[in-house]
This record gives C-alpha cells, sequence and structure tokens, in this order.
C-alpha cells in the first residue's frame, strides 16, 4: 500500500470550513461524536462477530480508550471495534454519504451554539475534531485484515491515506491539538466531557492518568459506568440519567418532552426505553429518511433504526427495544415477518400514545409545543393504525369557529363538551388556507346556529378525515359535502317555491360543468356555493394527488343556490345571454371561494365588468 492524495467531496469541504471557523461554542461536542463512534464500533464488531467468533481474535473485552500526550499535544480516542479496510476509510471519511447533506447547510440558522447541535443529527460527527485540532490522523485495522490503514488531513480540502504500522484491531484517531483547545489534555476536563456526555454508553470508557505519588505508573481506568441504563430499574436511574442518555442517543443537546422507561414480562419478554423529542429533526418528512427505534438482544446490540418496532406516525419517538425472545442472528426480513415484532409494534404504539395522552392531561402548554412540531405526522395515525384510531383522534388538534383565530387550538373533548342540543354532528371544513375556511361560505348556516367547526387547511387534512368517521359516537359531517342534515323552514320551503323554474335554467345554462343544480339552505349571506358528493373526490384531495404526481380524477361540483338571496331572486326575470353570464359569473364566484383560483380568470373579469356596466 502506497500514500495517497485525495480531494474531500465538496460537501465535506464546506463542513470542514464550518466546523474550523464557526462551531466553537460548544467545543465538548467533538469528543462525544468521537467517543459515540468508538462505541458504535465495537457494537458492530458484537454483531458480526455472531456469526464469526474468529473476528475478536482472541480479545472479546471491547472497550474505547482516550489517553492525552502533553509533550506532544495530542488526544487519542482508541476502540478496539470492527476497524476499517483502506476502502472503508476513504468512503466514510472522505465523502458524506447521507442524502440530506444539502439540508444540513439549509437547517444552519448562523448561531452557533445551535448549529454545532445539528452535526451528530447529521452523521457528520467525525468531521467535529476539525473544531479542537489542527491535524488528524485516523490508524485503523480491520477485523480479520492483516494490515492497517492511515488517514491524514489538516482539513484544508485534502486527505492523505497510506500503510498504517497499528497491529491491533480497531482505530486510533490522534487529535494534534490547537494551542487554544490544550485544556483538553487535562484529565479533569475529560472526565467531565465523558461524564456529561458518555456515562451510560454500554461498553467501557477508560482514561489513562498518570501516577499519582512519583514513580508510580500510570494506567488507563473506566470513567463512565459502562452500565446498560436500560437494564437498570427505574428507582435507580436518576432524570439527569435519562436526559444524558437521550442526547447520546439522538444526537440531541437538548432535553426529551417526556420519555418511558417499561419492562415486560410473561409472555414475551423485553424492555422498552422510549423519548418524545422536544422538536422535530430535519428529515422528519423525508421519504429516505431512517427511523425506529434500536434494537437489542440480551443487551447485545443487533441494529440501528428497527422501523418494524414503530408504525410510521410515529417515526418521530427515539430510543430502543431489548428483548430476551428474539434471535441473536435476527436479520431485517426476519423481524417484518415475526408475529412477536408485530405484537411489540401493537404494545410500543400503545405505550406511546398513553405518554402523549398524560402529557396533554399534565401539561397542556408542552403539549401545545409537541403539536406544533409533530401534529402533521401524528394525523397520519387514523388511516395507519386502526385499532388506535379513537385514542389518536383525541390526542388531534384543530383551529375551531370557537376561538376563530390561529392562536387557540381544541380538542374533539372539548368540542363536544360544547355541543348545543340539538347538535348530532362533529362538524368540519377543509379549505386551501386557514382564512378560506374561516370565511368559507359553507359556514354560514352552521354560525347562524350556533355550532361550532372545525377548521382544517393543512394539506393532509382531506386524507385525514377520510379515515376519521366519528369519535365517541358522533359522526364527522363535512360542511363542504353532501347535502347537510338541516330541516328548511316554512320561509325558506316559500322561497324556493317562488323562483322553482330557476333550477332547470341553470342547469341546462352550464350543462356538463356541474354534476347537478339545487337550492341549499346552508347558505345566509352569499348566493351560492359549491359542495361535492357525499363520497366525491373533494377539490383539496384532488390537489393532493396532483402534488404527489398522481392523476386525479376531474372533479364535477354540485353547483347550490341560495333562494332567499337578492342576486338568485333576479335570475328568475332574466333571459338569453344576460341570464348565461349571471349564471357563470355565480359559479365562478362559488369556485372561487372553493378553490381559491379559476381557469379562466380574464374571461371571470370581462363577465365581471360587462354586468358591472348593465347597472348590476
Amino acid at each position: 500500500m502506497t500514500t495517497q492524495t485525495h480531494g474531500f467531496q465538496t460537501e465535506v469541504q464546506q463542513l470542514l470550513q464550518l466546523m474550523i471557523h464557526s462551531l466553537y461554542s460548544n467545543r465538548d461536542i467533538f469528543l462525544r461524536e468521537l467517543i459515540s463512534n468508538a462505541a458504535d464500533a465495537a457494537d458492530k464488531l458484537r454483531f458480526k462477530a455472531l456469526e464469526n467468533a474468529d473476528l475478536y481474535e482472541g480479545d472479546g473485552d471491547l472497550k474505547v480508550r482516550i489517553k492525552a500526550d502533553k509533550d506532544k499535544g495530542t488526544l487519542t480516542i482508541s476502540d478496539n471495534g470492527i476497524g476499517m479496510t483502506e476502502s472503508e476509510i476513504v468512503e466514510h471519511l472522505g465523502t458524506i454519504a447521507k442524502s440530506g447533506t444539502k439540508a444540513f447547510f439549509q437547517s444552519l440558522s448562523g448561531d452557533a451554539a445551535k448549529d454545532s447541535q445539528l452535526i451528530g443529527q447529521f452523521g457528520v460527527g467525525f468531521y467535529s475534531a476539525f473544531i479542537v485540532a489542527d491535524t488528524v490522523e485516523v490508524h485503523s485495522r480491520a477485523a480479520g485484515a492483516k494490515e492497517g490503514v492511515m488517514w491524514r488531513s489538516k482539513g484544508e480540502g485534502t486527505f492523505e491515506t497510506g500503510p498504517s504500522d497499528k497491529t491491533s484491531r480497531g482505530t486510533d484517531i490522534v487529535l494534534f491539538l490547537k494551542e487554544d483547545d490544550k485544556d483538553f489534555l487535562e484529565s479533569y476536563k475529560l472526565e467531565q466531557v465523558i461524564h456529561t456526555y458518555s456515562d451510560h454508553i454500554g461498553v467501557p470508557v477508560e482514561l489513562f492518568k498518570e501516577g499519582k505519588e512519583e514513580g508510580e505508573e500510570g494506567g488507563f481506568e473506566a470513567v463512565n459506568q459502562g452500565t446498560a441504563l436500560w437494564t437498570k430499574s427505574k428507582s435507580e436511574v436518576s432524570d439527569e440519567e435519562y436526559i444524558s442518555f437521550y442526547q447520546h442517543l439522538s444526537h440531541d443537546f437538548g432535553e426529551p418532552l417526556t420519555w418511558s422507561h417499561n419492562k415486560v414480562e410473561g409472555k414475551h419478554e423485553y424492555t422498552s426505553l422510549l423519548y418524545i423529542p422536544k422538536n422535530a429533526p430535519w428529515d422528519l418528512y423525508q421519504r429516505e429518511r431512517q427511523s425506529g427505534l434500536k434494537l437489542y438482544v440480551k443487551r447485545v446490540f443487533i441494529m440501528d433504526d428497527a422501523e418494524v418496532f414503530l408504525p410510521q406516525y410515529l417515526r418521530f419517538v427515539k430510543g430502543l427495544v431489548d428483548s430476551a425472545d428474539l434471535p441473536l442472528n435476527v436479520s431485517r426480513e426476519i423481524l417484518q415477518d415475526s408475529k412477536l415484532t408485530q405484537s411489540m409494534k401493537g404494545a410500543i404504539a400503545k405505550r406511546v400514545i398513553s405518554m402523549l395522552e398524560k402529557l396533554a392531561k399534565d401539561k397542556p402548554e408542552e403539549y401545545a409545543g409537541f403539536w406544533k412540531h409533530f401534529g402533521a405526522v401524528l394525523k397520519e395515525g387514523p388511516a395507519e393504525d386502526f385499532a388506535n384510531r379513537e385514542a389518536i383522534a383525541g390526542l388531534l388538534r384543530f383551529h375551531s369557529t370557537h376561538h376563530d383565530d390561529t392562536e387557540h387550538l381544541v380538542s374533539l373533548d372539548e368540542y363536544l363538551e360544547r355541543m348545543p342540543e340539538g347538535q348530532d354532528k362533529i362538524y368540519y371544513v377543509v379549505a386551501d388556507s386557514f382564512n378560506a375556511a374561516r370565511f368559507s361560505p359553507h359556514l354560514e348556516v352552521l354560525r347562524k346556529k350556533g355550532f361550532e367547526v372545525l377548521l382544517l387547511s393543512e394539506r393532509i387534512d382531506d386524507w385525514m378525515m377520510s379515515h376519521l368517521t366519528e369519535y365517541k359516537g358522533k359522526q364527522f359531517a363535512s360542511a363542504t359535502r353532501g347535502e347537510l342534515d338541516i330541516e328548511a323552514t316554512d320561509e325558506e320551503k316559500e322561497a324556493e317555491k317562488a323562483i322553482e323554474g330557476v333550477l332547470a335554467k341553470v342547469k341546462d345554462s352550464l350543462g356538463d360543468k356541474v354534476s347537478e343544480v339545487r337550492f341549499t339552505h346552508r347558505l345566509t349571506d352569499s348566493p351560492a356555493c359549491v359542495v361535492t358528493d357525499e363520497h366525491g373526490m373533494s377539490s383539496q384531495m384532488a390537489k393532493l394527488l396532483a402534488s404527489v404526481g398522481q392523476a386525479a380524477p376531474e372533479v364535477k361540483y354540485i353547483f347550490e343556490l341560495n333562494p332567499e338571496h337578492p342576486v338568485v331572486k333576479s335570475l328568475d326575470g332574466r333571459e338569453g345571454e344576460n341570464f348565461e353570464d349571471a349564471v357563470a359569473l355565480l359559479f365562478e364566484q362559488a369556485l372561487l371561494a372553493e378553490r381559491g383560483s379559476l381557469e379562466d380568470p380574464s374571461g371571470f373579469v370581462k363577465r365581471l365588468n360587462k354586468l358591472m356596466l348593465q347597472g348590476l
């Protein structure tokens, strides 16, 4: 093997400049990330050795070691884990394979303290070494390989690879510290950082300490607890320890919103430790995002992101599951087909729901913060998780006509408590924006009767409501679908009779642009509106399909006229082109209120101007 010089991937060069010049606010992050990577290397070796025990090479005592050399100004983080080959070292340390690299840079705020918190979340933790080091050297020998490999860089756009004289399995990362960062050569400083961020890593983290007495030899001493936190009883673990473990697990410097540590015994035995974050990760809505729980079997790490244990609508949950019943050589394929994992998935979903119910009940302000970040994801639940549909519905929050503003949200239970006598349905309207929903003409008679209406305006809402048909025995009713089950008064019936001949003329005028024309009493101030059939596709659903590249059928509306409105009454006395223009204008007004746009806006403007000149 000869020494070669390579150029960094463009994204890595940008990242290195960020590390070197910007992120000084929390220098400790580099040690947390390098220790975490070293522990992962130990976990990967333990997993691969399940099939090939020879990879241990007679050394199954896995550990992470840290040694400072004040004379050379170096700090070395070593592990005896899986190690890397030359191709792996180039791939892992020369490129960022993660598809979200661009999103990482877009997420930067310019606030160094906040930006440094993103490093681990984006899988670029190794490069944080350049926050404190002028030069970084890596010496590694892969388990089962004969030769070691060296990687070296000053973080200036290139790196070198070549042979290494490392004979032991694993990886040594040597940091040549900058003058201003020599405090990381002090044992007390290193010990403090390890206790803060790495206390509960499952492998021992050992720190080399000089001999305290003259002539006494120094040696490595374990600093962290090195015990899997989830194996302890809840009474033995403090809140601070749970928070510290969450930060290690999630690469999040913040505290979790809440957590649950649970051991299940009986027919199946497993332990789960689940966290709900305070803030949404940057890639929450990216399709290629890896999500899931860490899987351990009898305390042996098996895989990251075991998505089979969490339904997709709970993909924001962080944590782990340790099973006593799964085989150590379990694979993703086995997990998918396992009745045990499906049972665990259902139980874990119920536990997360109960965590959220407790949070909503005991700390409504904190739950409001959760909803702001994760509400749109939770809305996927009614379609995905039929068994828990009503419980999920109880966690949903909506804008409504009760407050009529964007600040307040209501639950379905609050809605039911306020329902007046005579109301037997939960009314809602879906529109393209909050104001479009709030001022929708479909709400006029519901407001008049004092019925509260839920105002939905997110892209997912119409799809969600197609799977949410009732709550606690009360049916949901869309204000824009079908006929409202509200009986007409005698005065309203008389108004219909007076101009009943208008309906057929309007239908003839509009032709196949509409599926039906009828009178309605859902309107009080507006002359007309369009609605969809009870089981037809709404315009919002059509837009949702179009946004993901799927062809949507043409929406044919039912055109409804308010027989008590002066403009509609005036149709009875119009003929010819004047009638045609008036009907077209009414229909286009209704479409505009429903969809927010028209296919032929210039035609609408011409007709409007023409009728204005005629004195309409």
